[in-house]
């Protein structure tokens, strides 16, 4: 099945923090409804920040689920989630960490996604990052932007584009 062309903002959330979770607590993967809502709703490095039910989570799944970019996994008493999209979209390792953190963080710039990005890909340098981004950026369907420079900012931001075009302030 093909990728949809936009995700909610719900959707992504919940691939960014099936991705997240994958990397930096393996041992409770896939994850629980439980444990994904609360992801989803985490006060810290996320943007924005939401306050969703478990209701909204497993519609949000069922969507998902339909796009192959969510896998319900059983045979425990409950019912647990993991992420396709790097199969879904085909992408590397690098460009996943990096969709991930803007998804979960917002509009950054390369260098602050390097340094965001070390626990789910070490880039070697601030160029490897622009490299992917651009890559991102130029594919048939672009996956990221870069946006405008902001007045008084010295370095440009990169958004995502699967929920569509980030809303400029």
């Amino acid at each position: 099945m093909a990728a949809p062309s936009r995700l909610s903002l719900e959707e992504a959330r919940i691939l960014g923090v099936l991705i997240e979770k994958q990397a930096t607590v393996p041992d409770t993967y896939p994850l629980s409804l439980n444990a994904l809502t609360a992801g989803c709703n985490q006060k810290t490095a996320r943007d924005p920040v939401m306050n969703l039910s478990e209701a909204e989570v497993l519609a949000a799944i069922d969507s998902l689920r339909g796009h192959d970019l969510v896998i319900e996994s059983s045979g425990s008493r409950v019912a647990r989630y993991s992420h396709n999209l790097a199969r879904v979209y085909q992408l590397p390792t690098p460009a996943v960490a990096l969709l991930t953190l803007l998804i979960l963080r917002g509009p950054q710039t390369a260098a602050e996604l390097r340094s965001h990005c070390e626990r789910l890909y070490r880039f070697a340098d601030i160029s490897s990052v622009d490299a992917f981004l651009e890559e991102l950026a130029t594919r048939p369907v672009a996956l990221t932007r870069m946006l405008p420079r902001a007045p008084g900012t010295r370095e440009n931001r990169w958004a995502h584009l699967l929920c569509g075009e980030p809303v400029l302030p």
